[in-house]
């Protein structure tokens, strides 16, 4: 395992705007530096196995043998990180891409696909014989049908042969777009698109259906098991945040798969993502000064690139895998490994006033997501990813890498070399529960320990 440097802790940082009055607030010895040595002088963390044993070395690639594909594949959300990455992996692999990019019917014209993101600029053949068209379409309208052979006529005559699968990817590693649509038109939206994309793969044909969700459908709970089986129950609340939709979808798509008993269906559930442009509840938890844990029970952490990601998807669209399948980094990361890592400390809260912060900043109304979200920074929802190692996959990176990734994003974002989060005030940087929490009480314990240094 590598190390970064670690930052002087001669000075706090400055934090203390934006912090509304009369929310809990964590006492000076909240914040605590835990990487490096238990009080023994033992070291501490790593990535282990849920039996706390040292990980397997993974197959660099992503699986025992990359998958050769043959024939059209056709991807939606293909403008998002993961979407992008999917659309690049199935070209290597050798497929023929269709890559649908969201394009609302009530969005201006000049206005680039998936809110914000044009077409990406994706190998025209790759390592493989495959190429990928790009295709803009209102993934809400009937005239997904004509776009899945590339043309948005929708014209019966001169289509080619059947799409030997559809891929949706209805997960968003777009936080900022997201939250840029109300919630009620993001989730109607998302219901919508998986119904009229289902039906077009039925009409054209498709070999088999593939959705791309994630395993924050299980929930994330303190007394969770560590893995989450793959067919580990939906136990999430169905609030009106990301996860809420992600529900609906998978609640859609379940019911609309099941009146095509003859077409393979595959459900993709991948733990926290990381890559290049990802942009989620969970990667901004590092976008503020202090990390949040717990002081009932430090996180675990598990990351999935989106290159695996995207190799998983070849292998369940080569072999025809069916039912839920869990993608994850091998094992899991404790938390003191990755403070070590990553140089940053945290603040350290009673789970009970990390819920109670949470849910004051929803009422204030700054939060521009749900109070629970706070769950999948604190407790654990790691997958075992049995279904898919069964049929050869293999992560390509660990979670250290993992988690490298994620920071060097972090640095571009603050260097100016990345795009930058929204700054219209401090919480509002933040943009998820986790991170709002920890800003909000590390203000507090930088004001409270300046109160002292004035006395």
């Amino acid at each position: 395992m590598w190390h970064l440097p670690l930052p002087s802790h001669g000075t706090e940082p400055e934090v203390e705007a934006a912090v509304p009055e009369q929310v809990p607030t964590a006492n000076a010895q909240g914040v605590r530096r835990r990487g490096g040595h238990d009080d023994d002088g033992s070291a501490v963390g790593g990535s282990t196995t849920a039996d706390g044993a040292a990980p397997e070395g993974g197959v660099p690639g992503g699986s025992a043998g990359p998958p050769r594909l043959e024939g059209r594949v056709v991807v939606t959300g293909a403008g998002s990180p993961a979407g992008r990455a999917v659309v690049a992996g199935l070209v290597a692999a050798g497929a023929d891409v269709v890559a649908l990019h969201d394009a609302p019917a009530d969005v201006p014209a000049d206005v680039p696909a998936e809110a914000g993101h044009g077409a990406p600029d994706v190998p025209q053949g790759g390592v493989g014989t495959g190429a990928a068209q790009h295709v803009r379409v209102d993934l809400t309208s009937p005239d997904v049908l004509g776009a899945m052979s590339g043309s948005t006529s929708g014209a019966a005559a001169g289509v080619p042969a059947p799409p030997v699968a559809v891929v949706h990817v209805a997960l968003d590693t777009d936080l900022r777009a997201a939250l840029a649509q109300p919630a009620a038109r993001r989730r109607e939206r998302a219901e919508a698109s998986a119904r009229a994309v289902v039906t077009a793969a039925a009409a054209a044909g498709a070999g088999r259906l593939v959705l791309v969700s994630s395993a924050m459908v299980h929930g994330a709970r303190p007394d969770g098991p560590v893995p989450l089986d793959d067919d580990a129950p939906l136990l999430a609340a169905p609030d009106d945040g990301l996860v809420g939709d992600l529900l609906a979808v998978e609640e859609v798509w379940a019911l609309l798969a099941r009146t095509m008993p003859g077409v393979p269906a595959a459900v993709l559930r991948p733990t926290a993502v990381v890559g290049p442009g990802v942009d989620t509840v969970v990667t901004r938890s590092f976008e503020v000064p202090r990390l949040l844990a717990l002081r009932e029970r430090a996180p675990l952490w598990q990351f999935c690139h989106v290159d695996d990601l995207a190799a998983a998807v070849a292998v369940v669209v080569a072999q025809g895998l069916v039912g839920p399948l869990g993608v994850g980094a091998e094992g899991v990361l404790v938390h003191e490994a990755l403070e070590r890592t990553s140089g940053l400390r945290s603040v350290e809260l009673p789970a009970r006033l990390a819920q109670a912060t949470a849910e004051r900043l929803a009422r204030l109304g700054l939060l521009p997501t749900p109070a629970g979200d706070l769950a999948y920074v604190v407790h654990p929802w790691a997958v075992s990813s049995q279904r898919l190692r069964a049929a050869g996959w293999r992560p390509g990176r660990t979670n250290e890498e993992c988690l490298e990734v994620l920071l060097e994003g972090v640095r571009e974002r603050r260097s100016g070399r990345g795009p930058r989060l929204p700054r219209e005030a401090a919480l509002g940087a933040a943009g998820a529960a986790g991170a709002a929490v920890a800003f909000v009480a590390t203000a507090a314990v930088v004001r409270q320990a300046r109160s002292r240094r004035s006395r």
